[in-house]
């Protein structure tokens, strides 16, 4: 399904930033099935307490999906410390079961873009 939700991130962005966004946007049945894009190029500061959020909201993430797979989350980050954080996201989705959101983490807009249009995974991460 194309479309779904959209959201630039600006300044710092916190641990309440991240988690109130899974939980406000992703409990709305309205966005179920929709692909998101995080667009993290304009993030100046990453604030979260630990890197143990990272796997917290990964969990939370694979929680709330829906029960049938096809919609993807592209992580647009192209400072270094950004994508780190974005790819272990990846990784810790991939570990839980009720996981069936595709995830990429991408450092330019055309192959974030370019990953909604693939049946067959995400291109290779740069």
């Amino acid at each position: 399904m194309t479309g779904g939700s959209s959201r630039p991130v600006r300044g710092t962005l916190t641990h309440e930033d991240v988690f109130g966004y899974q939980r406000e946007a992703w409990s709305r049945a309205d966005v179920a099935g929709y692909d998101e894009l995080i667009d993290m190029s304009e993030v100046g500061r990453i604030a979260l307490d630990s890197t143990d959020d990272v796997r917290k909201l990964a969990q939370l993430s694979a929680s709330m999906d829906g029960r049938s797979p096809g919609s993807g989350l592209a992580i647009l980050a192209p400072n270094d410390f950004a994508f780190a954080l974005g790819r272990m996201f990846e990784i810790y989705r991939g570990l839980y079961d009720r996981s069936t959101k595709r995830v990429g983490v991408f450092r330019t807009m055309a192959d974030a873009l370019a990953f909604f249009r693939r049946e067959d995974g995400p291109p290779a991460a740069v």
